[in-house]
């Protein structure tokens, strides 16, 4: 295929994602330097908020937990800012190419247990190939 580059499918990095009615400056605050914010800001009636962790993480159960541990250090006003939003995602990236035919992203008992204490989905994005 014409311009198409062939790679290996990987992983990427997990981002958190998060939408809420109210302001998340405060809670992305927080969370920084350890997390490099991509966007925050107002988005029609609400508010949402794109990050990763600055040190990249080598699966994606490393930056699940590592977001996690962030998040259970939070003040007391900054959590209830995580726990009313409406949306709380760890969004797993992967970039897909033709090789392997399969790829498998496994993640540990514990990684799900802590995303569900979190209340937060994991979401995982595939992209096409370049």
């Amino acid at each position: 295929m014409p311009g198409f580059e062939y790679q290996e499918m990987r992983f990427l990095n997990v981002d958190l994602d998060l939408v809420s009615r109210s302001d998340l400056q405060p809670l992305v605050t927080a969370l920084e330097p350890e997390a490099f914010v991509l966007h925050v800001g107002r988005e029609k009636r609400t508010y949402s908020a794109h990050l990763e962790l600055t040190k990249f993480p080598k699966n994606p159960d490393a930056a699940i937990r590592g977001f996690a541990a962030l998040i259970q250090n939070l003040s007391r006003a900054e959590r209830k800012l995580w726990d009313t939003a409406k949306v709380r995602d760890f969004n797993i990236g992967v970039q897909s190419a033709l090789q392997p035919r399969a790829f498998e992203i496994k993640l540990a008992p514990e990684t799900l247990g802590i995303a569900s204490t979190l209340r937060a989905r994991i979401v995982l994005t595939v992209y096409a190939p370049s």
